[in-house]
């Protein structure tokens, strides 16, 4: 997956509830995250390195998140679930999404609720990993109280990502991450239940492969807790990490995944460092109003027009010698070695696909990308499909970065105003491109 196409989240049934989550990447192996005490499937990825994050665990895995019961986009519940009920969603997600057997990633709180999983279910686990876990709850009632009159505010990132708490944009971001997550009353709910979990007479009869990771600055659950987990797991194997944050998408990354890495497959090739980078201007387009136009339209007929639209687009991007990465059902990932080439091909696919009667818009930014095989990601991606979004009817935008590299191609543009794009820091300006 690339991070400015974010997963769709699906849903499982267990029992009677529905279980949100979300999968990303088509590796051979299933690493399956459970989350800590909240969680939100879809807004996390507005947390900063979270979705890159994911996507270094999606090279050769396929990576599956969901939100507990009674959380996030999850089933809302009136009373607070067991550990028990807990971890039969987990099952219920790897039935939904035809998974025999899956690594499980528990973080924080998600640890023993792991680690519960796979004592019962040692069938259906292949490999445990734990990180910044503990197996007995050291929270105290008047913690969590604590924690609820400040719940919905940010305060708590001071433990949880402490390298950002100096950071207004970051502090805001995590207090609307915590109230969609969960109210005041149902974090207390989730809370205080926590205080009583102690899973240590179950750790001796965890027989998969475990790994247990700790950050030794952790400050939100310390070491000394992860250090007693690996202790009482036969065979397990223990790392610490000189630094960083509790929150696992933070901090050192590429040493993190490193490691699981190697646990999970017997070697370790995801580093950043060896991702191929290159300059190249990034072309996003959808099609205005698909959902609706397909139902007007019905199946067959909308289908005949999808084929037309891939057709000229594919024609377009040949003629401006460009390389079409993707369709994305209504729409298409292209990049181009020449900013000015980028332009005209928007611009003409846009007038052609008008003409059969499918409206575009179109985003343009020229940026480093990751080549990953016959996919490309990176943040000039994600700023392409961001202008993208900006777009009017029938509009081709581009950022400020083009304009500049494009100064007397002969294409025209006109300023459309200084705008805040979503998970990108500071502001753009856009242009309408013309010809």
């Amino acid at each position: 997956m690339n991070d400015f196409v974010l997963p769709t989240t699906r849903y499982a049934l267990s029992g009677d509830t529905n279980i949100a989550y979300q999968t990303m990447g088509g590796g051979p192996i299933d690493i399956l995250m459970v989350p800590g005490i909240v969680s939100h499937v879809e807004f996390s990825h507005e947390l900063r390195g979270y979705t890159a994050f994911l996507r270094r665990l999606s090279t050769f895995a396929r990576v599956v998140t969901f939100d507990k019961r009674g959380q996030g986009l999850s089933d809302r519940l009136s009373g607070t679930p067991s550990l028990e009920q807990r971890i039969d969603d987990v099952r219920a997600i790897m039935d939904d999404i035809g998974s025999r057997q899956a690594v499980l990633w528990g973080f924080s709180e998600g640890a023993p609720m792991s680690a519960l999983f796979a004592a019962t279910h040692p069938d259906r686990v292949s490999h445990l990993i734990l990180f910044g876990g503990y197996a007995k709850a050291f929270a105290t009632e008047e913690m969590v109280l604590e924690r609820v009159r400040l719940w919905g505010t940010g305060a708590m990132i001071r433990q949880l990502i402490p390298d950002q708490a100096a950071d207004p944009e970051a502090v805001a971001q995590f207090a609307k991450f915590q109230r969609l997550s969960a109210s005041p009353g149902t974090y207390k709910a989730f809370g205080l239940l926590n205080t009583l979990i102690d899973i240590r007479p179950i750790l001796p009869s965890v027989r998969v492969p475990t790994l247990v990771l700790h950050r030794r600055t952790d400050t939100l659950v310390p070491i000394e807790h992860g250090r007693s987990l690996a202790a009482q797991i036969p065979a397990a194997k223990f790392i610490e990490h000189e630094g960083g944050n509790h929150a696992f998408w933070t901090g050192d990354v590429d040493t993190l995944i490193g490691d699981v890495e190697e646990f999970v497959t017997g070697h370790r090739e995801s580093s950043s460092e060896s991702l191929e980078r290159v300059l190249a201007t990034v072309l996003f387009t959808d099609i205005v109003e698909s959902t609706r136009r397909a139902t007007e339209m019905g199946d067959q007929t909308w289908r005949r027009l999808l084929d037309s639209h891939d057709q000229i687009a594919k024609q377009m991007i040949d003629k401006h010698r460009g390389c079409l990465i993707k369709t994305t059902g209504d729409g298409i990932l292209a990049t181009f070695d020449g900013p000015g080439r980028a332009v005209r091909c928007a611009l003409a696919f846009e007038t052609a696909a008008k003409q059969i009667g499918l409206p575009l818009r179109a985003g343009l930014h020229t940026g480093e990308v990751e080549m990953r095989g016959r996919d490309i990601g990176g943040v000039a991606v994600h700023a392409a499909a961001r202008v993208m979004g900006e777009c009017g009817p029938s509009e081709v935008l581009v950022s400020r970065v083009v304009t500049d590299l494009v100064a007397g191609a002969g294409l025209k543009f006109s300023e459309r105003g200084s705008h805040e794009l979503k998970g990108l820091p500071g502001r753009w300006d856009l242009f309408a491109a013309s010809f």
